[in-house]
């Protein structure tokens, strides 16, 4: 005879138990949201900005005016577009993202998730980064104008002026806000950047022989660099210097709210354009990001992902990128989005010619070259 014993619990003890952990489980995600939605984190997200058009038109004080305006008398029509790009962050020391947040970016390939001190370093303000991001723009500015005429054989002088001092640093109690700069060790330049590679080169071990005016007279002193912070330091005197041109052309770049240096060589092939007859990007749409020097040096940005992401959405074609970005350009280019490389503007000025011409830049180089 076969014995069976039933050893299943009762119905009611099954179902005790299984609402048990029901309520287990979702108290555990409840929280887990919670924690996600209301903990900090210490990232911030970088995401496609607005897209400006260079030779269009931006809003000022609730009025359309010329993004690049110069005395209609010297200007010739315009076609199709030169698109800067700007990249939006989210979040800031004073106000972190939650990691429910970040988590939801993390799958957006057009989003970044960096570090706060990325972009807000410690002991610097939401107010102080945005001043500097102002003030980079106002250079910016001032850096794509010179490019741009002096590419057209315009001459005009230039001087580079101390705007302030770092307390405790290297020229601190030497150097003023006013003094212009001439020369050190024997070199004069042209723009910021030419100072800046020639402080660098001098190094930390040895003064660097400084010229400069004040008040009209001429002076000479020895200024030891130190190292700067950040992850790549290099030499500097703790100056935050400014040029100064004398135009022959009234130049004006108008736009609110974007800070930067990024968008200086597509500012410059705006005033190019707008000063010489004929389309020079054959009417097509051309975006592009890079800064630039009064001698036509263009050089890195950040967010260069998210740029390439805004340009595909505004529906450009071609993209210029700083030959010096190319590594984080290589497998992250949007579908439909041809990118070039640029070293300088004479490379940008080839590559629209190319672009004009019906080859689409067909030849030149390109990220995937470097």
């Amino acid at each position: 005879m076969a014995l069976f014993i039933d050893n299943r619990p009762e119905p009611s003890s099954r179902r005790a138990r299984s609402g048990w952990l029901g309520w287990l489980i979702l108290s555990v995600a409840l929280v887990g949201t919670l924690l996600a939605t209301l903990v900090p984190s210490p990232y911030i997200i970088e995401q496609p900005g607005p897209v400006y058009d260079t030779l269009g038109d931006v809003e000022i004080e609730g009025a359309l005016v010329p993004l690049i305006q110069i005395p209609v008398e010297t200007t010739y029509p315009t076609e199709g577009a030169l698109d800067m790009l700007t990249v939006n962050v989210r979040g800031n020391p004073d106000s972190p993202l939650s990691w429910f947040e970040i988590g939801a970016a993390y799958f957006d390939r057009s989003r970044a998730i960096v570090p706060v001190e990325a972009v807000y370093p410690v002991g610097v303000t939401v107010e102080e980064s945005t001043e500097a991001g102002q003030v980079q723009m106002e250079t910016s500015q001032q850096e794509a104008i010179a490019a741009a005429l002096a590419n057209l054989d315009y001459e005009f002088d230039a001087t580079l002026t101390v705007a302030e001092t770092s307390d405790g640093g290297p020229s601190d109690g030497v150097l003023q806000a006013g003094d212009i700069i001439r020369t050190v060790n024997g070199e004069s330049f042209a723009d910021v950047a030419g100072l800046r590679d020639t402080i660098a080169a001098n190094g930390t071990s040895t003064p660097a022989d400084v010229v400069f005016e004040r008040e009209g007279e001429e002076l000479t002193v020895e200024i030891t660099p130190e190292l700067s912070e950040g992850e790549d330091p290099i030499a500097i005197i703790g100056v935050i210097v400014g040029s100064e041109y004398n135009f022959p052309v009234d130049v004006k770049i108008q736009l609110e709210n974007v800070g930067g240096p990024s968008a200086g060589m597509m500012f410059a092939l705006g005033i190019i354009d707008k000063l010489t007859p004929g389309a020079i990007n054959g009417g097509h749409e051309v975006a592009g990001t890079g800064t630039i020097t009064a001698t036509g040096d263009v050089g890195p940005i950040g967010g260069i992902q998210q740029k390439m992401y805004g340009a595909s959405a505004a529906g450009a074609d071609f993209f210029f990128a700083p030959v010096e970005n190319c590594d984080e350009v290589a497998g992250n280019t949007p579908k439909g989005l041809t990118v070039y490389a640029i070293d300088d503007l004479n490379d940008a000025l080839v590559a629209l010619a190319s672009i004009r011409g019906g080859l689409g830049g067909a030849g030149l180089p390109s990220c995937t070259d470097q």
